[in-house]
């Protein structure tokens, strides 16, 4: 059975950085397809970032050049650096995974992830 767990949410300043972290058991970690996603209140959940078993990123536009997406295989787990963080970026970001490769980015865009992670909150506040 999968397990996505969250980690490393919290309050942070306009500007400043938080690192999440997605620790999986249940899955054969090194060959999935990872993810995070986010959901700002009132908003419906978006995209934010992938990485393939063979660790090529992608991003969404509104991330690019902020966030940095990284995993360790040997500890089954997956991180999302998050710099110069917005009031915009305030959310409740989720890890999820997928068997398919990074072939099937269009549609982890548009319709997520088989498995995912019960979130962690995010707040962008001065």
């Amino acid at each position: 059975q999968a397990q996505l767990v969250e980690s490393g949410g919290g309050l942070v300043q306009p500007g400043g950085s938080l690192r999440l972290s997605c620790t999986a058991s249940g899955i054969s970690f090194s060959f999935y397809t990872m993810g995070w996603y986010r959901q700002a209140p009132g908003k419906e959940r978006e995209y934010v970032a992938s990485i393939t078993a063979d660790k090529r990123p992608k991003f969404a536009d509104s991330v690019k050049g902020r966030f940095t997406i990284s995993r360790d295989n040997a500890k089954n787990t997956m991180y999302l650096q998050m710099n110069s963080l917005k009031p915009e970026d305030t959310a409740v970001y989720y890890c999820a995974a997928d068997p398919r490769t990074g072939l099937y980015e269009s549609r982890f865009r548009v319709r997520g992830m088989d498995y995912w992670g019960k979130g962690t909150l995010v707040t962008v506040s001065s």
